[in-house]
């Protein structure tokens, strides 16, 4: 089994990575990570240990990486985004010994690690484990940070550099990702270089990639999309292109000047937002082949129609399983395409069990998606009665996702277990509910919920951003719903929105649900309108 210096070292050294604010090629990538690892080594940094990185978005957030990779360390990726509460929270359940991070970032770590002050070492009683804060940019370094420039002072000599490189295994540990947090206290999840490496390789066989494709993304750093990214386009020895922190202007344009060959944007958030962008009518896209996304078949066979010839897939995956765990073939008809997730990648198995005995169900039945593979990741750091839980004696992970699967075992998404309402005993997807939403040409980004009802327990709301220049009324999308779907499905509230709370990649719907349970106790509403299948004036 390889490892991630293995990867690194077998790429063609022209090809490149390509941020906004920078390109490398990989022999340039391979250089910049020998020396941080030897500067690292210096600082006291040692195989194993947890070295985070919180960067907004750049090319430090790829060398940063296989820098840390090159030493035999673990990687720890931190979200930009999230508060002084929740950063505090994630650095100290880390273990981080070390934090590169963006000068930008000051005030939010000064506010999570009180206590930082100018001197040679830290001593905070929130992270007694971190020993230092390291500037990735060559912005002024604020109290108690050591400068790029000062780190990179000091550094091994070349012979224990090599030393440690060579020591480095397929089953050491090599990147915590910390789960979104959409619902609870994130959890991080542990994968070691064997993980990475057959993961980045599965990804670039099923897409066909090779040394000429221009692999593109917008999903973060952080996020194990991101990872999956790099990591196919390390396997394949091409070259991977990243917005940086998204926009969707400079997006087009670095899909269309960079001739990005695949792209994966993974959610309508990120890839709406390209497709309805002025100038995406005029943009050259004709290198494009491939576009990963997910969503409801509704939303991607409308999504095809507009980057035709390029085909459309899905895939279905987790943190757990280092994203990608099934994808789709452009082989496949458009209808399969736009309906399923395709089938489980080669080094991993999937099955789907009755959520409450864990027995296997016949393909066409609704159940629990379970998968355990060499991409699974290996334990909850810090927490083993949470892996207990979750991961079964013979390897399985419980995933929490409401799957079926075809005669061809092709997996579609049904929901999440937990995104089941409950509608006066009626189990009520709220995927489904987003599906059909997501046909109203009005729509944009929608999100189905469950607010409180004092008859039917709970009912669906609806949080819905609109496209650009389309109007819609509450009436009439509730009018699109009914009859298409039952009627105790169909949301009976509509909420128009124009930002979301996001956790990353990932609406924050917990968020959503405190919006609409606190504006419906302050408007002394307990029992929502009833309605009808003919007329949404009628009761019933």
């Amino acid at each position: 089994m390889s490892t991630i210096p293995d990867l690194l070292d077998r790429c063609a050294a022209e090809r490149e990575v390509v941020f906004p604010d920078g390109r490398l090629r990989y022999g340039e990538i391979a250089a910049e990570a020998r020396r941080l690892a030897g500067s690292l080594w210096a600082r006291g940094i040692r195989p194993g240990d947890h070295v985070g990185v919180l960067v907004p978005g750049g090319i430090a957030s790829v060398t940063t990486w296989l820098g840390i990779a090159y030493l035999g360390a673990v990687t720890v990726p931190v979200n930009p985004r999230l508060k002084a509460a929740e950063l505090a929270y994630v650095v100290e359940h880390a273990d981080l010994r070390l934090l590169f991070a963006d000068t930008t970032l000051g005030p939010v770590l000064a506010s999570a690690l009180p206590g930082l002050a100018p001197s040679s070492g830290l001593s905070l009683r929130v992270a007694p484990v971190l020993r230092a804060i390291v500037a990735v940019d060559d912005g002024p370094a604020p109290a108690g940070w050591l400068s790029r420039a000062a780190f990179s002072a000091s550094s091994a000599d070349a012979a224990t550099v090599t030393a440690a490189r060579a020591g480095v295994r397929a089953g050491d540990p090599a990147l915590i990702l910390y789960t979104s947090g959409t619902t609870a206290r994130p959890h991080g999840c542990v994968h070691d270089n064997a993980s990475l490496v057959a993961e980045g390789e599965a990804v670039a066989e099923r897409l066909g990639l090779t040394s000429e494709d221009r692999f593109w993304t917008a999903l973060p750093m952080f996020h194990c999309g991101g990872y999956d990214v790099v990591l196919a386009a390390l396997a394949a020895g091409c070259a991977m292109v990243h917005t940086g922190p998204f926009e969707p202007g400079l997006a087009l344009r670095q899909l269309s000047e960079e001739r990005c060959t695949v792209a994966f944007p993974a959610f309508e958030t990120i890839w709406l937002r390209v497709l309805d962008h002025p100038e995406f009518p005029r943009t050259d896209l004709s290198a494009l082949r491939l576009v990963l996304n997910v969503g409801a078949p509704e939303r991607l066979r409308a999504m095809q129609a507009r980057i035709a010839p390029a085909v459309q897939m899905s895939s279905l995956g987790s943190t757990e399983s280092l994203g990608f765990c099934c994808v789709g073939s452009p082989d496949d008809p458009a209808d399969v395409r736009a309906t399923t997730s395709g089938k489980v990648l080669p080094h991993m198995e999937v099955r789907v069990v009755d959520p409450a005995t864990r027995a296997p169900v016949p393909a066409g039945t609704r159940g629990e998606l379970q998968f355990r593979g060499a991409s699974r990741f290996s334990h909850y750091h810090r927490d083993p009665a949470l892996t207990a839980e979750r991961l079964d004696p013979a390897g399985w992970f419980s995933t929490g996702d409401l799957v079926v699967a075809d005669p061809a075992g092709r997996l579609s998404f049904v929901s999440r277990l937990k995104d089941m309402l409950k509608v006066g005993g009626e189990n009520v997807s709220a995927a489904e509910v987003e599906g059909c939403l997501a046909g109203h040409p009005a729509c944009g980004v929608v999100q189905v919920v469950a607010a409180p009802d004092a008859r039917l327990g709970e009912v669906a709301a609806a949080f819905i951003q609109l496209r650009p220049g389309a109007h819609a009324t509450e009436r009439a999308l509730i009018d699109h719903c009914l009859g298409r779907i039952a009627t105790f499905k169909v949301p009976r509230y509509i909420r128009f929105v124009t930002d979301w709370p996001m956790s990353g990649t990932k609406v924050q719907k917990f968020r959503l649900r405190e919006v609409i349970t606190e504006e419906l106790r302050a408007a002394g509403i307990t029992e929502a309108p009833r309605l009808s299948s003919r007329s949404t004036e009628q009761t019933g």
